[in-house]
Formats: C-alpha cells, sequence, structure tokens
C-alpha cells in the first residue's frame, strides 16, 4: 500500500466512524438506552443499572466439580458436594452463571414471558464465563426443547435463544434440532422433586435425523434455569441413551438452598 492509497483509507475510516458516531447518536435519541433489567435509564445500551447489577450474584470458584454449586471455602481436589454424592445426577457438570434472585431473576422471567428474547446475548456472555472449560471441551450445544404446543403458544424457546447466543460467542456448533419433547407435561413449578421426575420421565428423545451428531461426541446442554434438575437429568439421559460420550449442563441461574 503506497501513501496516496494509506491517506485514503484513513480518510474512509475516519468517515466511517463519524457515521457510526451519529448513527450511535441518533439511535439513542429515539431508543434511549435503559436498564435490561428494571427499565430504568442508563449510559449504554445492554447494560444494568447500579442497582440491579449490585442484586446479581455470580456463583464463583470453589463450587462443586459435578453440581456447580458454590462451597464457602477450598475444599480439595476430588471433593464433591453432599447432593452429588447422595443423589448423583446422569450428567458430567453443570454450570451456572448466576444465582436465581434478584436482577437474575428479572431477567430470567423477562427473557421467558416478556418476550425478550434481545437479553439472551448478554445473558450468554455471563454463561460463557461461568462454563468457559466446557465450552472449551464441548462438541456441540443442545436446548432444553418445549412441546410443540407450548411453544406455538410462546412462539419461542427460551433455552433455545441462550443456546444459540451460546453457541454464537463460543464457536460450538449449535443442534437446534436434536433434542424433542416427545409429550407434553406439566409445569414444573410446585411440585416436589419426586413429581418433577415423574412429570419429565421419558419426556425426551434425540431426532434420528440428528443421531450422528450426537453419537460419541461431548453435549452441553443449556437450560435457563436449574431448579432440582429434574428436567436436565431426563434430558440428559435421553442423550445418553442416543450415544452422547458425555454431557454437560449449562443455565444461567441456579436455584440454591438459601435463595428458595
Amino acid at each position: 500500500m503506497d501513501e496516496h492509497e494509506a491517506r485514503d483509507r484513513g480518510a474512509w475510516e475516519r468517515t466511517g466512524r463519524g457515521v457510526r458516531g451519529v448513527l450511535g447518536a441518533m439511535r439513542d435519541v429515539v431508543f434511549p438506552p435503559v436498564c435490561l433489567g428494571c427499565g430504568a435509564r442508563t449510559a449504554g445500551h445492554g447494560a444494568l443499572c447500579t442497582q440491579c447489577w449490585c442484586g446479581l450474584s455470580f456463583i464463583e470458584e470453589p463450587v462443586c466439580p459435578v453440581m456447580g454449586t458454590p462451597f464457602s471455602h477450598e475444599m480439595g481436589p476430588g471433593i464433591v458436594s453432599p447432593a452429588a454424592l447422595a443423589d448423583p445426577p446422569r450428567f458430567d457438570r453443570a454450570r451456572s452463571a448466576l444465582a436465581y434472585t434478584g436482577a437474575a431473576r428479572d431477567l430470567v422471567r423477562g427473557l421467558k414471558y416478556r418476550d425478550r428474547t434481545d437479553l439472551a446475548p448478554t445473558m450468554a456472555a455471563w454463561m460463557m464465563r461461568a462454563c468457559a472449560t466446557m465450552l472449551a471441551e464441548g462438541d456441540a450445544i443442545v436446548a432444553v426443547p418445549l412441546h410443540r404446543g407450548r411453544l406455538f403458544a410462546r412462539g419461542f424457546n427460551q433455552s433455545a435463544e441462550l443456546a444459540r447466543a451460546l453457541a454464537r460467542r463460543a464457536g460450538v456448533e449449535f443442534l437446534p434440532a436434536a433434542l424433542v419433547r416427545k409429550r407434553a407435561t406439566r409445569q414444573q413449578v410446585g411440585l416436589t422433586l419426586a413429581e418433577r421426575r415423574t412429570n419429565v420421565r421419558g419426556a425426551f428423545a434425540v431426532s434420528q435425523n440428528c443421531l450422528p451428531m450426537i453419537v460419541g461426541r461431548r453435549i452441553i446442554l443449556v437450560d435457563d434455569v436449574y431448579t432440582t434438575g429434574a428436567t436436565v437429568d431426563a434430558a440428559t439421559l435421553a442423550l445418553r441413551r442416543a450415544g452422547a460420550a458425555a454431557v454437560d449442563v449449562a443455565t444461567f441461574a441456579r436455584v440454591l438452598d438459601d435463595h428458595i
């Protein structure tokens, strides 16, 4: 590139930055930046206000290597939580970005019940941090599916929105049609653990067309909230029966004992 070409290119880049700046300012006038959680005005788009940010409870290390629940202190290599020992899950590992409380709960409800699919990229970005090791080792991402009746009524699957955004950020293959819900199930809210397990038993299956993309691979199963684990355990069983080599679970939020 000679001197004239370099000068012209620099001029075009400066012009482009100027145009983007003007368009950004116009967008802020028409669509002022507001908090993703409560709707209060913020300095920029895709952010939380100070109050909502302070209401987030990130799940930090040290955590149980299986369940992903936080330990009060470092327990040493190979030590797992009492829950993992008493009732071992079918999946290999589970990780969640945040405790299901405060602003995290508001974000989940906004995505799930108020059609705020615009929240998914930000939520996925926080999941990236918590699930970095799983994403680095995973071969494909699968979302916990809705039954077709509920999908038709809602118009979208919140878990699939998170899975799609997570796959895009992590550069991992997303298999949107791999896992299906064979039958409609009751809402899990309000059910005991035993009732939840009965409710989702045999509800999931891997699509025959997608079997070659599951067999022998490490699958990352994505859901919005981990409550008791009944749903992801049933979905994991379907993936293992289809030949998955391993299944890890990634959720945006998790209900912890002190937040029930």
